[in-house]
């Protein structure tokens, strides 16, 4: 398992992807955010093709803190089923994975 992960989350909007991304931030659960707008999702709920306008949040963070991670964002989500993903970072540059542990260090 690697020490590092990108974790997406898509949120309904700039505002509530900010008071996650602020949270997560305060509880040094990740080490940053990015709040990306324009996001176009197409997918299948309750048994129709929807299609939604939606933020998209990619945080930086330690495998370890991801269970603390996906409750917080359970908590403070308007979706009954939020997209919380945890992708593997497998190198980067040193420097800045360093800041990343010393962020998340708890």
């Amino acid at each position: 398992m690697t020490e590092f992960v990108t974790i997406l989350v898509t949120a309904a909007s700039e505002a509530e992807a900010e008071v996650i991304a602020d949270q997560l931030l305060s509880a040094k659960l990740i080490a940053c955010a990015n709040i990306v707008g324009g996001v176009r999702s197409v997918f299948s709920w309750a048994g129709a093709v929807q299609r939604e306008s939606e933020v998209l949040i990619i945080m930086k963070s330690r495998q370890a803190l991801f269970q603390e991670i996906e409750q917080k964002v359970r908590q403070l989500h308007s979706y009954d089923v939020p997209e919380i993903l945890a992708i593997p970072i497998l190198t980067g540059s040193e420097p800045y994975l360093q800041w990343l542990g010393d962020e998340t260090a708890r």
